[in-house]
């Protein structure tokens, strides 16, 4: 009697396991050679580099800025860092003719335009009298405040963030402002000589805007109101400064000041680091927009997690910190009567050259 022998499917095509590794050695060294051309491209090919470093100036503006060694090498970190500070210096030396007229004073008109370009999202504010306008403090003796706070305790229309801050690991409690704060012609804080330059956005007595690098001396001269610390000067008579792409400092939440050849103030707030919503801007990209609707004069403002719009005490935008608004020092805020606005100096008879910022709450330092 002969005997058939009956096989399963799966016994049939069980491969040996010799087969089964050069199965996936396959796959395996494709992979291989992807991840290997990838890294060429990335690292030695125009192209790559190009994203490389605008993936590295992404991190430079963020608190995770150490990272950006992995990318291009500390030496390169430094070195980037330098030549952006530089730059922005050299921006800010630009003259400035200050060729606008201002003549929306009788329309006292504030109003909201939604925005979006590619990859972002945000609103510009139009305040049609830039005299509307008055820097305002933090009112807590060693803390920051939130700008939804300022404007509610204020009484204000709308407001933005300001100026930079001292803020180590991006931790700090916002109280001591880095640079100048000038509000109602007064100059409430310096950590520079009166000779020494020093980088300011704000308007002046007529409500023009001034943004550049000056010497506290000169832009009271100026007759300079309303300022704060921050750069670039981007935009100067009319004319971008920014180059290209690769030099707009990355991609990240922006807060933009500027001004059109009538006065009226535009601040442009754009979203960031949130992906599926908003990645952020470059500064060519907010340029571009900005000499698109008529801009003059264009200056950043501080960006990143402190970048809010609020308006009629509701916060417009969607800041990127995932612990809610942050607490600083200084805002522009809008007001219908911005001369009755007063605003003390809270940082008077505090030794702020040994504030410790890294503190949640002041104390003797």
């Amino acid at each position: 009697m002969q005997h058939r022998h009956i096989y399963s499917s799966q016994q049939h095509f069980k491969p040996r396991k010799g087969r089964r590794r050069k199965i996936f050695r396959v796959p395996l060294i494709i992979i291989c050679l992807i991840l290997l051309g990838a890294g060429v491209w990335f690292y030695l090919t125009p192209s790559g580099t190009n994203i490389r470093y605008m993936l590295a100036d992404t991190l430079i503006t963020s608190q995770h800025r150490e990272y950006a060694k992995y990318l291009i090498g500390e030496n390169e970190l430094r070195r980037r860092v330098a030549d952006y500070m530089k730059t922005f210096d050299n921006m800010g030396l630009v003259k400035d003719n200050h060729d606008v007229n201002v003549s929306g004073a009788a329309n006292k008109n504030v109003k909201i335009e939604p925005i979006s370009g590619r990859g972002y999202k945000g609103y510009i504010m139009y305040v049609s009298d830039p005299k509307m306008i008055r820097v305002v403090t933090t009112n807590n003796v060693g803390r920051g405040e939130q700008v939804l706070s300022m404007v509610e305790r204020t009484g204000a229309i709308a407001g933005v963030n300001g100026g930079a801050f001292d803020d180590p690991n991006w931790e700090g409690n916002g109280f001591k402002p880095a640079g100048i704060v000038m509000s109602g012609g007064k100059l409430l804080y310096s950590s520079v000589g009166e000779n020494d330059p020093v980088n300011i956005v704000g308007l002046d007595k007529n409500g023009i805007m001034v943004a550049g690098r000056y010497t506290p001396s000169q832009f009271i001269k100026m007759g300079v109101q309303e300022a704060v610390t921050f750069e670039p000067k981007f935009i100067v008579n009319g004319k971008g400064l920014v180059r290209n792409e690769a030099d707009g400092w990355g991609i990240a939440p922006r807060t933009v000041m500027a001004q059109k050849k009538d006065g009226t103030i535009m601040f442009v707030v754009i979203d960031g680091r949130q992906p599926g919503y908003s990645v952020g801007a470059t500064l060519y990209d907010v340029q571009k927009l900005l000499l698109a609707k008529g801009a003059v004069t264009a200056a950043n403002l501080d960006g990143g997690s402190s970048t809010v719009l609020v308006k009629d005490n509701r916060v417009i935008n969607k800041p990127s910190s995932s612990h809610g608004m942050r607490y600083l020092p200084t805002a522009f805020l809008v007001f219908n009567h911005p001369e009755q606005v007063v605003v003390k100096n809270i940082w008077q008879g505090i030794d702020m050259n040994h504030f410790d910022s890294s503190k949640r709450s002041f104390g003797s330092n």
